[in-house]
């Protein structure tokens, strides 16, 4: 009797021990796949980072610098005109390429190089803010550092015909630099500032400026420190209709 009690008492466990141990397998499966998981997208985000580095430069659109009137760092024409023209901007943002290539050398034909308009560049990288690389902040760096040569608007037309799409590796920092050597810069010089990202600073603040006034997209243009048509990119028209009201205010 005493056995068959003995051997009552162990089936009911042996089952409930047996569930346990089937739990137990499943959880550390579970966190197995887990950790699994995470590995795998650790190794794509650095393989993200790290392949277009080892990659050669590729194919660079090389273009001809053309003048533009009183050029100063990443601003030109006259600092005492009437007018400021203020544009905010992502060097991977087609839409800046677009008001680049089009909407600016009208600007700059008709109001900067006749004096009445002082045009500068300010820096809004954001469109690699989620990316696992920092293009927009890089080429955003790159062409500081041209500037210190006085070739930045050089090396934004260089940017923007190299364009090729948001965070697809075009201005990765192989290319940066072979941009830098396309424009014959001095390169020690150049490698130096963008090595130690010598104007993050100023970028930055260019960054807080466009947000503290209202910037939330590329391109943003401000006349005067008043943003025209905010979330859409202005007409030439808008400007110069802008520009005219500054320019009558002012008594020109």
């Amino acid at each position: 009797m005493s056995k068959k009690s003995s051997s009552a008492r162990k089936g009911p466990v042996s089952k409930r021990e047996a569930v346990r141990e089937r739990r137990k397998q499943k959880q550390r499966k579970q966190r197995l796949y887990i950790v699994l998981g995470i590995l795998g997208v650790a190794a794509i985000i650095v393989a993200a980072i790290i392949v277009p580095s080892l990659l050669p430069a590729g194919d660079i659109v090389v273009i001809t610098p053309h003048e533009r009137p009183m050029v100063d760092g990443r601003a030109m024409g006259d600092p005492n005109a009437p007018v400021t023209i203020e544009v905010f901007e992502d060097f991977q943002c087609p839409a800046c390429k677009s008001f680049s290539e089009q909407i600016e050398p009208q600007v700059v034909d008709t109001y900067v190089a006749t004096g009445d308009v002082y045009y500068i560049y300010r820096h809004f990288p954001f469109l690699d803010d989620r990316a696992p690389r920092n293009e927009s902040d890089q080429a955003a760096a790159a062409s500081m550092c041209a500037g210190d040569e006085n070739r930045f608007w050089d090396y934004h037309d260089m940017l923007f015909a190299n364009w090729n799409g948001e965070n697809q590796g075009a201005f990765n920092d192989k290319r940066l630099v072979a941009f830098a050597e396309a424009l014959e810069l001095d390169m020690p010089a150049f490698n130096s500032c963008f090595n130690a990202n010598l104007h993050e600073e100023e970028i930055n603040s260019d960054l807080l400026q466009g947000r503290n006034a209202g910037v939330s997209g590329t391109p943003s243009v401000m006349v005067n420190g008043r943003i025209l048509s905010p979330g859409f990119v202005p007409s030439f028209q808008q400007i110069s209709d802008a520009v005219e009201a500054e320019l009558a205010n002012s008594g020109n």
